[in-house]
């Protein structure tokens, strides 16, 4: 009933938007998918993040032989020993865990290198849509990649390729996708490859990867 009236509201909305001003909508994973300096900014991102994965695993393993030799060298040690080795394998652990949050946790290392590296191309795309809405003449301008739920939407009011000229990056394959596409203009922490160890309480993260839609210039 609530998924029912939260789209009869957009609905609304959005009649009376187009009965007051002109309203557009792009596709910016599409858009983000065309830009070369997106996938280069892809390519850095995958080799910091697999460096650091290595490095975190690396870590794993030693705590793995530090267990391993607790447990073959067990009978031979005293008790005092023994607390002492357990505390140190302890010790070792929490500080993986620590380590992994802090390189991909929420606003970890990753996360905040993903947005130096992809800020200035966020910036990029809103001048370009900025340009073709004050072309166009448009007060307003979705997002279809975003998290506000499009039901249905005219071709007519898409303005995403007018943005990719605007940008350089029109081609004659208006609805092929390009290599790298993207989720959303906002970088999502869990969108961050798996580093082989679970944080606590956080399941390790797969990328999810998906294609945008078709897209059909518009006539305006």
């Amino acid at each position: 009933m609530k998924k029912f009236l939260f789209i009869f509201l957009a609905g609304f909305f959005l009649t009376t938007v187009s009965q007051a001003q002109k309203f557009g909508y792009i596709d910016s994973n599409f858009i983000l998918s065309k830009m070369p300096a997106y996938a280069k900014a892809q390519v850095e991102l995958d080799k910091q993040s697999a460096a650091w994965q290595k490095e975190i695993e690396g870590m794993h393993q030693a705590v793995e032989k530090m267990k391993e030799d607790y447990k073959a060298e067990e009978v031979l040690l005293t008790e005092e020993m023994k607390k002492k080795r357990l505390a140190e394998i302890s010790r070792k652990e929490n500080e993986v865990r620590e380590y992994q949050r802090k390189v991909f946790g929420f606003e970890g290392m990753m996360f905040k290198r993903r947005q130096d590296l992809i800020r200035p191309i966020q910036d990029e795309v809103f001048t370009a849509v900025e340009k073709v809405a004050k072309a166009r003449g448009l007060q307003t301008v979705f997002d279809k990649s975003g998290d506000l739920i499009m039901i249905y939407t005219n071709p007519v009011h898409d303005y995403t390729e007018y943005v990719l000229e605007e940008l350089g990056l029109a081609t004659d394959k208006q609805n092929v996708p390009g290599k790298h596409p993207a989720d959303a203009l906002v970088d999502d922490p869990d969108s961050l490859p798996e580093t082989g160890i679970q944080n606590e309480g956080n399941e390790t993260q797969q990328d999810k990867k998906k294609v945008p839609p078709t897209k059909k210039k518009s006539n305006n």
